[in-house]
């Protein structure tokens, strides 16, 4: 980060306004102008206004700064917690899930192997990925699966999935009566 970023820039800008105005009325009150409306008085001014209408408006606008920056850390401190739950909730769940499948694939007396492999199956990989995670040939890989699906007695894939994911239904809205 430069020196000229954040909290260096403001404090930039505050002296060269601070000077202007400083320098300004000073340079008026040692002219001692015998009439406010000659040329170098009415400059003198202007510049002295500028510089204090634009350190206004840049007060404001950190500050409305400031209090939006404010707002999005808590919102995004919420959001946070609000995901950190939802995980929590969702990891509580997929532990249930998996322990439930676990408990199958030890019913139908799959072997280790074959319980990596139908895992990973279910999870969508397929046979190629398979191979490629567990180190194992293609054919082989293969032979797991359809070892799993014989011991399961589905025909595929397809109804390996089915069978763990069947009766899964997302919470019915409640709808208003007449809808």
């Amino acid at each position: 980060m430069s020196a000229l970023d954040g909290t260096g820039l403001r404090a930039l800008l505050v002296a060269a306004l601070a000077i202007i105005v400083l320098g300004g009325t000073i340079d008026l009150a040692l002219d001692a102008p015998e009439s406010w409306a000659s040329f170098h008085a009415v400059f003198e001014l202007l510049m002295i206004s500028g510089a204090i209408g634009i350190a206004v408006v840049l007060w404001a606008g950190w500050w409305k700064s400031e209090r939006r920056a404010d707002t999005l850390t808590r919102s995004l401190a919420a959001r946070r917690e609000e995901r950190d739950a939802w995980r929590a909730s969702a990891e509580k769940a997929l532990q249930g899930l998996g322990r439930a499948i676990h408990a199958q694939f030890v019913a139908w007396d799959l072997t280790p192997a074959e319980r990596e492999v139908a895992l990973l199956v279910l999870k969508g990989y397929l046979h190629k990925q398979i191979a490629r995670l567990t180190g194992r040939s293609e054919r082989t890989v293969r032979q797991h699966a359809a070892s799993v699906y014989r011991k399961a007695g589905v025909s595929g894939r397809a109804e390996l999935s089915a069978y763990f994911l069947e009766d899964l239904m997302l919470p019915t809205e409640e709808r208003p009566e007449g809808d």
